[in-house]
Order: structure tokens, then C-alpha cells, then sequence
């Protein structure tokens, strides 16, 4: 078998069989396919595309070229949640505490951001002395003690996936919802999970802007793991926003420790509660969903979703006072205030913008390299639909540098539109996939 003739066969439009994508996936991880070969046969995949049967043969083998986690010791069954990720993104912080509250086993590997925030582990170590670095011995008995642990991915984790992803960044083949499914997939699969809950986003925030575009990756991302073996359920969620109002890492751990006190931001909440819901039903727990429901909200009522978090943060090293006392959170020293310059309606919010001031200000890495500020960010008192008068505050800028506040204020004011009216019709949760 020659790699150059995969290369004809699949620029040719045929697809490829499971045998050469074994091959192919292999030597690659392998090193004995080089670079520029695998280029050609990613600009060729990018082009021709691949059918549903070639997509979960390349997810597995991805999966396969390295460590697998094997969660059978952990009693019960394993539900996994995967959001596409955005703008105020920090639905793991709340639901898997809430879900983990009603019995639902969740064991979660994340990873840092590198982006306008920290990702879920970076803004975890807002509690002072929290820690992923642990093992998987460590891991495990902790899901089975308390339900719950998230623990930083590992570098033998889908390693095939790891090499494929840097090539496609520098060869223009990343957009391609074969690529993209497979890449995601391949991670979520390697670690372990019996069930599935997918969190898709769409809009001006997210990797998706296209609702057709984000309904294809949740329907190929459905497909490949029902295709492995796993129960699988998407959402279509809506990210022409930011989501909730704080964008920054301690000031988005916050956010969520509100939620649990059922004092969060009506999006987020409702975001969270589906989530969970659908976790809790594939879990076996409840399958009825108004039941299901009810229980999670009388847990977020009755203070055990909150306890839950702050056992989770102690067990893992963290500082579980500031669960109770968010004033213990890292903070910034200074606040702007960001006001309307007119009367009118708060039209659109470019969501990207919000994000790259974040990022301007500390919250977010630029290089892998970078040093997080976890106490910088932005809260946003006005969203889209909200009435404002000139002189309102649209959002509230926390920051360390002067200069950097400076940029970040542009930016976000540049993001904000306000207009005469607003009659578009607000939704959260935009499709759910099967």
C-alpha cells in the first residue's frame, strides 16, 4: 500500500477503506508518512469530503494511535459533555457539579484555552490551590467517592489528532466537518464515557457562524459516536452573544457559583439545566425529562449543587471558602464603567469582540506561552433587547493595566450597537440532534 495512491484515489472523489485509513493514520503518527504527503491527502479530504462510514473510521483510528481511558472501575454509567466552545463559555463549572449532585457519574478530561479566555481548567484555578495534574488512579476513585473530577487532557491522548490538527492549521484544511467532527470525536471517545452530550454553537462568538454549517458538525459528531457505540444527544445553542454576562475567568467562575445559588443569568441557567437534564436521562438516572428537571432544580434549591462544587474544589486541592464567599476569587483592582452614548435598544453585540477584548485586557493566551490574569475581564449589565438610556452602563471592565483597559474599552464599545428597535425573537437553544 502506497500513500500516493490513497492520495490519487480519494483526489479522484473515492472513498477510502477502513484498511487505508489504518495505514494512513498509523505511519503518520508514525512519522514513516511524510508531512507533505499527509497535506495532500488533507487539501484532497478538504475538497472531496468523506462519507459517514470513512468519517468514523478515521475517528477511531485517531482514537486508537494512543492512550485510552478506561473507566469500567467507576460504578455506574459515564456521561460526558462537549461544548464547541465560546464567548462566556463556563457551563462545565455549573453542570457538572449539578448534574454530579443527582447521582450522575462525570468524568471529565478539559483543556487550557488558548483564545479570549482561559479554558475550563484555567478558570478552575481561580480557587486557589486547585489542581488537574492528577492520576488517573486518583481520578477515577475520586468519580466513584464524590461523582464528579476534571482533570487536564493528556499528551498521549489521541496523539494522531494532536499532529493532524497542527498540519491542517498551516495548510488551510481546518474547516471541513469530516475534519472537524473527527478531531473533536476522536478525543471525546478516547476518554471513556458510555453517553455523550454535545453543546453546538452557532453565531458571531462561535467557531460555527452558520446555523446549516453548525447543524451538519452536530449531526457528523451524533453519527460517529452512535457509529462507536455511545448514546449521543446535540444541542444547537446560541452564541450571537455572549453567554451570561461575565467573560473572564474568575469573574466567570463567579458567574457560575451564582447559577448554583439560582441567581445566574437567565440564558446561562437555561443552558446549564438542559444540559444536565439530558445527562441525567442518559445516565439512566430519570429518563423522564420533567422529572429529571425537577430534580435538578429542587438540588439547586436546596444548596447540594453548590455543596457539590465545593467538594469538588476541595478534593482537588482547591480553596472551597470562595464556593461560599466568591469575594475570596481572584479580583482586579480597577472597574470601568462602559455607558450608552444615546437612547434605544441594544440591537447586536459583536460576540467575537467582547471575547478579543477579554482577551486584550490578561484573560486569554495569545501563544501557548502566555500568562492568564485570572482576575481581568468584562461583565455585561446589557444585552441584546435591553432598553438603554444615554448615560446607562453597557458592561463593567475589570482591570490591572491601564493601557490594555484602554484597548479592551474600544473594542467593546465598537462591539456594542444600539439602534431604534429589536424584534428579533431571543433562543438559547436553537435545534436538538438525535
Amino acid at each position: 500500500m502506497r500513500m500516493y495512491d490513497l492520495i490519487e484515489k480519494k483526489r479522484g472523489g473515492g472513498a477510502l477503506t477502513d484498511e487505508e485509513i489504518d495505514f494512513m493514520i498509523t505511519g503518520y503518527t508514525k512519522g514513516d508518512i511524510p508531512d507533505y504527503q499527509m497535506s495532500a491527502m488533507m487539501m484532497a479530504i478538504y475538497f472531496q469530503g468523506m462519507n459517514d462510514k470513512e468519517t468514523l473510521k478515521l475517528t477511531t483510528a485517531m482514537r486508537d494511535s494512543g492512550d485510552q481511558l478506561d473507566l469500567s472501575a467507576i460504578e455506574g454509567r459515564k456521561v460526558d459533555k462537549h461544548s464547541t466552545g465560546g464567548v462566556g463559555d463556563k457551563t462545565s463549572i455549573a453542570l457538572t457539579p449539578l448534574v454530579a449532585s443527582v447521582g450522575v457519574k462525570v468524568a471529565k478530561m478539559s483543556g487550557r484555552g488558548l483564545g479570549h479566555t482561559g479554558g475550563t481548567i484555567d478558570k478552575l484555578e481561580s480557587f486557589d490551590g486547585f489542581r488537574v495534574d492528577i492520576s488517573n488512579e486518583q481520578f477515577i476513585k475520586q468519580v466513584n467517592t464524590i461523582g464528579v473530577s476534571i482533570m487536564g487532557q493528556t499528551k498521549d491522548l489521541a496523539p494522531a489528532d494532536k499532529k493532524l490538527y497542527a498540519l491542517r492549521d498551516v495548510t488551510a484544511t481546518v474547516e471541513n466537518i469530516s475534519l472537524i467532527a473527527s478531531s473533536i470525536m476522536s478525543k471525546k471517545l478516547a476518554a471513556g464515557a458510555d453517553a455523550i452530550v454535545l453543546d453546538v454553537k452557532t453565531g458571531s462568538g462561535a467557531f460555527m457562524k452558520n446555523l446549516d454549517d453548525a447543524r451538519a458538525l452536530a449531526k457528523a459528531m451524533v453519527t460517529i459516536g452512535k457509529g462507536a457505540g455511545r448514546d449521543m444527544f446535540a444541542f444547537i445553542t446560541d452564541m450571537d452573544e455572549p453567554l451570561g454576562c461575565a467573560v473572564g475567568n474568575a469573574l466567570e467562575v463567579k458567574e457560575a457559583i451564582d447559577t448554583l445559588k439560582g441567581k445566574g443569568p437567565a440564558d446561562f441557567t437555561e443552558l446549564v439545566l438542559n444540559l444536565a437534564c439530558r445527562m441525567v436521562m442518559l445516565s439512566g438516572i430519570e429518563t423522564d425529562e420533567d422529572k429529571a428537571m425537577a430534580l435538578l432544580k429542587e438540588n439547586i434549591a436546596n444548596g447540594k449543587a453548590l455543596d457539590k462544587l465545593a467538594e469538588f474544589v476541595s478534593a482537588q486541592g482547591g480553596d472551597s471558602k470562595a464556593v461560599y464567599d466568591t469575594d475570596l476569587l481572584p479580583k482586579a483592582n480597577n472597574v470601568y464603567e462602559l455607558k450608552a452614548d444615546k437612547d434605544g435598544y441594544i440591537t447586536h453585540i459583536n460576540c467575537e469582540e467582547v471575547g478579543i477584548a477579554s482577551l486584550v485586557l490578561g484573560g486569554g493566551r495569545e501563544t501557548l506561552d502566555s500568562v492568564i490574569d485570572l482576575s481581568v475581564g468584562i461583565v455585561l449589565n446589557k444585552k441584546c433587547g435591553d432598553k438603554v438610556s444615554a448615560g446607562d452602563v453597557l458592561a463593567y471592565v475589570h482591570y490591572n493595566d491601564d493601557k490594555k483597559k484602554e484597548d479592551a474599552v474600544k473594542r467593546l464599545k465598537d462591539a456594542y450597537q444600539i439602534g431604534d428597535s429589536y424584534n428579533k425573537t431571543k433562543k438559547v437553544i436553537i435545534d436538538k440532534i438525535c
